[in-house]
């Protein structure tokens, strides 16, 4: 289903069910002294929706950083693959185009053999590290004639590094498991306990009443899909796709 008709069906469902709740409280409840309770019942409301949200903030801000930083670590690996082909280009003998062809078949399978698992978590090929690791051997087996030549084995053999640590790093938060089972006990029962709250105020018409509790229950679904969706960088709504590495292929290609 469509991420954004399941976020559509998510708040619909949530709004809904607080709809009905507020009607049968307001309906079939206590409602003797309710309004006196407002200002003991909108401290506690307060205090609840204080702490929810910066929780629930905390959460999605972790998240969306996280698929910033596994966005800027993909550019920077497919970067540094290149910069290391361009140096390793001024090398003699055919060790550019060793490590050029072995760099075009890197971009191909990160973006075709990788990618995907990284998207279900599934376990990873070995070939890429087979790949980067014949390119560090390229590299260092060069025979460097003078300087110039020596500062571009040296190039090449640090941004290989740097592609190193940006896959690392990649396939290391492939792998997080995102919000725990705890965070999301909390993120949920806080949620509800935050869309009862409002039964307890009194004073307001049932329409009035109805549209405030299905609005807030609304938002907080919509919150916690966004934060569903945001678990793993590299699946859901806002994934990171493979476009640096098709980008190394257009390059070098």
């Amino acid at each position: 289903m469509n991420v954004y008709l399941t976020g559509v069906c998510w708040v619909i469902g949530a709004a809904g069910s607080a709809a009905v709740i507020g009607y049968l409280v307001r309906r079939f409840g206590w409602d003797e002294g309710r309004r006196d309770n407002n200002d003991a019942a909108g401290q506690v409301f307060t205090i609840v929706g204080g702490l929810h949200a910066v929780l629930v903030a905390f959460v999605l801000i972790s998240l969306f950083d996280g698929v910033g930083t596994a966005r800027d670590d993909s550019y920077s690996e497919a970067d540094s693959l290149v910069a290391a082909t361009w140096a390793a280009q001024a090398l003699p003998g055919d060790t550019g185009e060793q490590v050029r062809t072995l760099a075009i078949a890197y971009a191909d399978t990160v973006a075709r053999q990788e990618w995907p698992r990284l998207a279900d978590r599934g376990p990873q090929p070995e070939t890429g590290w087979t790949q980067l690791d014949r390119m560090r051997r390229a590299v260092a087996a060069a025979t460097a004639s003078d300087d110039w030549e020596t500062d571009r084995k040296n190039e090449a053999t640090d941004e290989l590094w740097q592609v190193y640590q940006d896959r690392q790093s990649r396939l290391t938060g492939a792998q997080a498991p995102g919000v725990g089972s705890v965070m999301w006990f909390a993120l949920i029962l806080g949620s509800v306990i935050f869309v009862l709250l409002p039964n307890l105020f009194g004073g307001t018409r049932m329409a009035a009443h109805l549209v405030l509790v299905s609005t807030l229950a609304a938002t907080i679904a919509l919150l916690l899909y966004a934060i569903f969706q945001l678990q793993n960088p590299f699946a859901g709504g806002a994934s990171v796709h493979p476009d640096a590495y098709t980008s190394v292929l257009a390059r070098l290609g």
